[in-house]
């Protein structure tokens, strides 16, 4: 399929045709930025990892331009960024035995704009090639404005799909706002206890960001180990890695769902949780 920007790819590390690459797809994530995968939908990659029946495709929507940079990287130009942070993400694919991943090279303010419907359209031809049954993407209550700007595209794309090419799950992960305040019985818990070296390794290759001055690695292992212990206050911990996410489901199942209003629901009955155990032990 030919993507929209000229410097746009899709790349296989496996060497499969493109076609045959993304219809295997079983599991998918719609990120932001290069690693914005590794963080938030290392369960995708997990569950398909090793696996024949099973592949992860994930799409990268921005280019990197704007990425901090410092050490090594200090002086390298926004076009610089661009190419050393594709170069990044394919690493990831490989390491992580991706069926595909698609670079595919939008500025983060074309990304902003509702009024662009490229972002929209293209995100919407990718689902219906590869169908996949699950789908991760970012947290609408993320405190990054791109971020949350994907999320919002991706659910655009899906409603403009006819249900068939649904996923059975759209879900909303954790990278620049944990879900740790979501009420317990309404967080999704996704256990990515095992092959720590996998997760390590394919978000260690981002060496831009980390040796740019951001110790994304430490951090991501980090909030996962705090998700399993404190999952749970009075039960000892049943896994050693936990990323949250939230459900997004309803809002392709019904389109006339406002957006704000599902989050919203998320915030008040949070709210009310908190204000009855004070209530309640005062």
């Amino acid at each position: 399929m030919k993507l929209r920007n000229p410097n746009a790819e899709i790349f296989v590390p496996d060497g499969k045709q493109i076609e045959e690459a993304l219809s295997r797809t079983t599991h998918m994530a719609i990120a932001a930025h290069q690693d914005d995968i590794e963080i938030m939908a290392y369960h995708g990659i997990l569950q398909c990892f090793g696996q024949d029946d099973k592949w992860f495709f994930g799409i990268v929507v921005t280019d990197g331009a704007g990425s901090p940079r410092d050490d090594l990287y200090a002086k390298y130009t926004d076009e610089d960024m661009k190419r050393i942070r594709k170069l990044e993400q394919k690493k990831a694919a490989y390491v992580g035995e991706y069926g595909a991943v698609a670079l595919l090279d939008y500025t983060s303010s074309a990304v902003k704009n509702p009024s662009n419907p490229d972002v929209v359209d293209e995100l919407a031809e990718l689902i219906k090639v590869s169908s996949p049954k699950y789908i991760y993407t970012h947290n609408l209550a993320d405190k990054h404005d791109t971020h949350v700007s994907v999320a919002l595209r991706t659910i655009a794309a899906l409603r403009k799909l006819p249900q068939e090419y649904h996923p059975e799950k759209l879900y909303g992960c954790e990278v620049w706002r944990g879900l740790d305040w979501v009420n317990d019985n309404e967080k999704v818990l996704f256990d990515v206890s095992p092959h720590q070296n996998i997760a390590a390794a394919v978000l260690g290759v981002h060496d831009s960001q980390i040796c740019g001055g951001k110790r994304y690695d430490l951090a991501t292992a980090g909030r996962r180990i705090a998700n399993a212990t404190y999952a749970e206050s009075h039960g000892t911990d049943k896994s050693t890695s936990l990323i949250y996410g939230i459900d997004l489901t309803p809002l392709i199942e019904d389109p006339t769902l406002d957006i704000d209003e599902y989050m919203q629901g998320y915030i008040s009955r949070f709210s009310k949780d908190v204000s009855d155990r004070l209530k309640k032990l005062v």
